[in-house]
């Protein structure tokens, strides 16, 4: 009996190696269970309809810093009445809020649209707006030649749009509970226009969803925002906040139907409706993002929230990338503060050379390591601007490679920055990682595999 048991978890290792999903504990389902318990090979097992379970999977061992301590196991102890297939904004936060403390699977069908009220129709940002609030008298009010740069804006017009941003709020803004997988269903399930927060909880998975246009429809203007002020907003795809235990893997996040380059001018100010695509801040801690592909945004991953965090942040915010496809982005992919950040096998993808800013922002006491990525950089990108300076003062970025070849990133940064140079120690060596494969040949394996809808295409 214990040979057949090693050679079953032999040729379980040797499929997932196929497969490329390392990071996994794999549930086996239906008749792949049954030919595995009877013939000890998997030899057959391609007739089975399904192969896979993603909704009782869960973060393999030493798979980055979502697996320390108990790692992440999500709803995967949950029974079949708290197994949920939810096809709208309803059904979806109803079973988030039942049954406070149980474990729970929610798979999700199709595409939840959370700009729905109770019976499933549209909401517009007219339907949110409330107290006399309107862009046109909200520009007038605020209007720089008028109000000034020295203020931010205050009286009617902006109780009014903090009131009707309240309004949306409370339809965008859903909070997941401790030990849940949220799991798409297929390859078109998606989550549009919402906002999914897991907050103070631990032991969550995320895996297999399309995050689109999560949009604010009341930016706040802030003259005193840099030298010429800027709209800001809220609402990210997916917030970290003060949880722990979290995985986060083979999601897509893009704007989508709502890009930034079709948004119009106030002020002279892009009218900037969208804030980031995933946040991890608050004290938030064993977070691994693993095979996403973050696309066409600009403030798009913000670990740390506030150079004055350091009594909530400090020794928290510890977060695994890896085999990441960081598309046509503008920057922070990520941007760090205080945490021990560990980014590999991820490829960067610029295509405009205008609308890129960095990729890796070093910010306060932040402790990043990136090592063995690809970036692939347009004719007018140096490799220099790959790194921002954010009042950091080091990190590790070792056999990197830009165009195929390999480049010493900080070694570029520092000669293009005299002024602000970082030394070459993050302070720390990452354990938790599963497998590190060759930055050169990280392009085909990321672009292949990262993204809702793709896993076990990988390689």
């Amino acid at each position: 009996m214990r040979s057949r048991t090693m050679h079953i978890h032999r040729t379980l290792r040797h499929a997932r190696a196929l497969a490329r999903i390392p990071a996994t504990r794999t549930a086996l389902v239906g008749c792949t269970a049954l030919v595995l318990a009877v013939t000890g090979t998997l030899g057959i097992a391609q007739a089975c309809p399904q192969v896979r379970d993603l909704s009782h999977e869960t973060l393999a061992d030493g798979d980055g810093w979502g697996s320390e301590g108990d790692g992440t196991s999500g709803g995967a102890a949950a029974d079949a009445a708290h197994t949920y297939t939810v096809t709208n904004r309803t059904e979806l936060v109803a079973a988030l809020e039942s049954d406070p403390g149980q474990p729970r699977i929610i798979q999700v069908k199709g595409t939840i649209d959370f700009n729905t009220d109770a019976s499933g129709a549209p909401l517009t940002c007219d339907d949110y707006a409330t107290d006399g609030y309107s862009l046109d008298a909200y520009l007038a009010a605020y209007d720089p030649d008028t109000w000034g740069r020295d203020e931010v804006p205050s009286g009617p017009q902006e109780d009014a749009r903090a009131a009707s941003a309240a309004n949306q709020a409370a339809r965008v803004e859903v909070k997941v509970p401790s030990d849940t997988t949220i799991v798409g269903l297929g390859t078109d399930a998606r989550i549009l226009s919402g906002d999914l927060q897991v907050k103070a909880v631990d032991n969550v998975i995320v895996r297999n969803l399309t995050f689109e246009d999560a949009f604010d429809c009341f930016p706040q203007w802030d003259p005193t925002d840099g030298d010429t002020g800027n709209w800001n907003s809220e609402y990210d795809n997916l917030v970290v906040y003060g949880a722990s235990h979290v995985w986060i893997d083979h999601d897509t996040f893009t704007d989508g139907r709502r890009p930034d380059s079709a948004q119009p001018y106030y002020y002279d100010r892009i009218y900037q409706q969208h804030d980031g695509e995933l946040d991890v801040v608050k004290g938030a801690d064993d977070v691994t993002a693993s095979w996403n592909t973050f696309a066409d945004h600009d403030k798009t991953l913000l670990f740390g929230n506030s150079d004055s965090a350091a009594s909530t942040d400090e020794g928290h915010l510890r977060v695994t990338l890896h085999h990441n496809l960081f598309k046509d982005l503008g920057e922070r992919a990520p941007r760090v503060r205080f945490g021990q950040v560990d980014a590999y096998n991820n490829h960067y993808v610029v295509s405009d050379a205008a609308s890129y800013v960095y990729s890796l922002g070093v910010g306060v006491s932040s402790h990043l390591v990136a090592e063995d990525n690809a970036f692939t950089l347009p004719d007018g990108v140096d490799p220099s601007r790959v790194i921002a300076y954010w009042k950091g003062t080091g990190l590790t970025a070792d056999h990197n490679h830009v165009n195929g070849h390999e480049v010493d990133l900080l070694a570029a940064f520092n000669a293009a920055n005299p002024d602000t140079p970082l030394g070459d120690d993050a302070g720390w060596t990452p354990t938790l990682r599963t497998e590190v494969d060759d930055p050169g040949a990280v392009p085909g394996i990321v672009d292949r595999g990262a993204g809702a809808g793709n896993i076990g295409k990988a390689g």
